[in-house]
Formats: structure tokens, sequence, C-alpha cells
């Protein structure tokens, strides 16, 4: 199952492709006692997919069974035992695609030309990823951070580990208050390998970057520029081969600390937006300043969600039996926002007070 969103990534899955392009969208959860719900709500939507195949006439045949063998390839590929909170299925001719999402969906099934990409971009947005890059004397690890965990990461040619017959780290003596091996000429060609690589992955797949080590280590990384001179330095050794939990638990406090400092910046934009009459919020308000392009920066809690309907004019709060209904509007009006250029933040629940659940910085 995939999880990293890349511009690549996601510019691909915009691509148009021959009708139909099938999306099935449903919510999962990330405890065993729900699994079973889950994998019997899963064939239902991807059972209702091929109906909708069966009965539309503007699917050929061949295409039909085309299609419908890639919804049983990507079927085959959903492991439940590690899902999280949303899943997403894409088939078309000749391709699949399952997509694990940390925020969940509405259940969905869309025949189209393209694939309904709008709740990956807010799932994306949401979990805030970043990179955790480990090094010490011998090895340098790369470690993928979401909202509540770190994975270890085997890209850009990460893990390096450095082979050398004699070189022995337990026995490396120190020195005042930098360890020796960091002195080493050899030492330092593996670390520059280490950022030289590094700024490459980076610049292929941006995200906010922590790196861990002795001090020392740190210092020699910084001095190396590239990506490595922007990112927060976490001072904590041991890491590079250690478990995603201790790296998690190290990085945890930076982070709560930046999501403090973040929500006190957006809190502030927003009150200095009142007072120049350039704030908006309301659901029906705010997706037609997104379609217009006039948000700068759109601030949304992380748990907001809200039905709506369309009566023609505005968007309206759904009411139970209401048809047409539309459940994901705030990741659209998030992927819209994105789409347009504007800051999106996501602060805790509760943040926005009077704003109830969104609200904006316009442009104008």
């Amino acid at each position: 199952m995939e999880h990293d969103l890349s511009p690549s990534a996601l510019a691909e899955l915009r691509r148009p492709r021959p009708y139909p392009a099938v999306s099935v969208l449903t919510p999962t959860h990330r405890r065993d006692p729900l699994s079973t719900e889950d994998a019997v709500r899963l064939r239902t939507m991807v059972a209702e997919a091929k109906k909708k195949l069966e009965s539309d006439p503007a699917v050929p045949r061949e295409r039909r069974a085309d299609v419908a063998a890639q919804l049983d390839r990507a079927l085959a590929e959903v492991d439940l035992a590690h899902a999280e909170d949303g899943l997403v299925i894409f088939a078309a001719p000749g391709e699949h695609q399952v997509w694990s999402l940390a925020r969940s969906v509405p259940e969905r099934v869309v025949l189209s030309d393209t694939f309904l990409t709008r709740n990956l971009v807010s799932a994306q947005t949401a979990e805030r990823p970043f990179w955790v890059l480990s090094v010490a004397a011998d090895r340098a690890t790369l470690w993928s951070g979401g909202q509540d965990r770190v994975t270890e990461e085997r890209a850009g040619g990460f893990p390096l580990v450095r082979e050398e017959p004699n070189f022995d780290p337990e026995r490396e003596m120190r020195v005042g208050d930098q360890p020796s091996s960091y002195r080493d000429e050899d030492t330092r060609r593996f670390l520059k390998e280490a950022a030289t690589a590094l700024t490459s992955l980076v610049r292929a797949h941006p995200r906010p970057l922590y790196v861990t080590g002795e001090p020392a280590a740190l210092s020699l990384l910084c001095e190396f520029g590239g990506a490595c001179k922007d990112a927060v330095q976490v001072p904590h050794g041991g890491l590079a081969q250690g478990t995603p939990e201790m790296v998690w638990q190290a990085v945890r406090p930076v982070l709560e600390e930046q999501d403090g400092k973040r929500a006190e910046e957006v809190a502030r934009a927003l009150e200095n937006a009142r007072s120049r009459k350039e704030f908006a919020a309301g659901v029906d308000e705010l997706w037609q300043s997104a379609r217009e392009g006039r948000i700068r920066l759109l601030a949304v809690e992380e748990n907001y969600r809200i039905t709506v309907r369309d009566d023609g004019e505005h968007l309206i709060v759904a009411e139970d039996g209401d048809l047409d209904t539309r459940e994901d509007i705030v990741d659209e009006i998030v992927e819209q926002c994105l789409e347009t250029g504007a800051d999106v933040r996501f602060v805790p629940d509760g943040a926005l007070g009077d704003a109830q659940g969104m609200a904006a910085v316009l442009r104008y």
C-alpha cells in the first residue's frame, strides 16, 4: 500500500485516463477488533464499483473486464493489519493503486476520466509528513515521520553504512567534548556523502527535515550545507541504529513545540485579518473564496468534518435524508486552496473558536 504522496506521484494520479478511472474510498480502523468490519465494508465497496461498471453503457466489455480485474488485484494487495484511518483504491485500464491514509474518508465509488485525489491531498496535508536523518560515524538512517509515528525509509540510498574493516566506533576515543572519530577525514567524507544523498532526496520529496546525532556530527552536517543546513537539529546520539519508537520519542517534543508556535502564528494571522476585513469563515463563504482563488491562508481544525448540500446558490448544512450531499467538502476546499497556492495549516480542535472548524485569511 502507498503512503507517500510526492508532487510527482500526485501529478501522475491527476493525469487523465481512458474512461473509466475508478476511485473507491472507504474508512478503516487501526485497531484489530474492527478489522473484520473493515474487510466486509471494503468487499462491499469493490462490489459496488463492479456493479457500476456493469451498468454503464459507456464502458466497452473488454475494458470493463480489465478494470474489474484491476479492482480484484488491488483488493488482494490490501493489508488491513496495517490499516490507518482511510483507504483509497484506484483502478483504470491496465493499472491499479492502493493508498492508506491517516485521515478518514467518506464511502464513495466514482467513475470518471481522472482519479479522485482530493482526499489524498487533504490527508497528506493534515499528516504534516517530515523526514528525520539519524547519523553516527558509521551509519546514516532515514526515517519518514507523520502525525504520531516514524518508520524507517529505505530510499535515496539510505541507510548508508560505512564499511571499513578497521573501523570500530566503540573504541574511538573522545577528545574534549568532540568524538575524535568526527575529526577523521574518512568520517567527514562519509557524512558528506549522507548530506549529499539527503539533499537530493529532499529536493525530489520536499518535507520539513530533522537531524539527530552527536553535536559534533550535527556541526559537520551543517558545515556541508544543502538540506542539512536548514534542518532542525535534535542533539541525540544512538538513533542511527535505534528503533522507530526511540526516534519518535526523541523528536516528539520538538514537533510539539513547533506545532504550538505554528498555531499561535495562525491565530495572530486570523486576528489581524479580522481587523483588515480580510477574514472569512463558514463553509459556504470559504468554498466560494477558494474557487475564486482569494484565500491566502486556510486554517482547519484537525478533525473538522461537515456534510453539506448545494441548494442551487449556496452550500448549506445537510440534514438526515438529504440527497446529493457532499461529505468531503472540507477536503475539496483544502485541495482547491492548495491548487491556487494558498498556505493550508491544520490546527488543534477548538483552536478556531467561533470560526467553527475552518477560517481563512483572504488575498483581497
